[in-house]
């Protein structure tokens, strides 16, 4: 008998399909634009921007008050004092 015989047909088609992938050639290689971490720190600084857009509009606009005025450590002492009963 040969080799070929006392090989299943199963185990067969898995050494030709082996053999088929060893045969091909990568021609295309996927680079990232940007890497994880500058897309982790764009994210981070767009989420940072949006809550100090979100401040500003609501204490300048909803709130009557001056838009900078939400971005001065003043403003949050302010809140803070009112919370502690002082």
């Amino acid at each position: 008998m040969t080799e070929e015989i006392k090989i299943s047909g199963r185990r067969q088609r898995k050494l030709e399909h082996a053999k088929k992938a060893e045969s091909k050639k990568t021609y295309w290689v996927q680079i990232r634009m940007f890497p994880i971490w500058l897309r982790i720190l764009i994210i981070i600084a767009l989420f940072l921007g949006a809550a100090t857009a979100g401040l500003m509009v609501g204490y300048g606009i909803l709130g009557n008050g001056t838009a900078k005025d939400a971005l001065k450590w003043e403003t949050y002492q302010h809140i803070l004092d009112i919370k502690d009963g002082k």
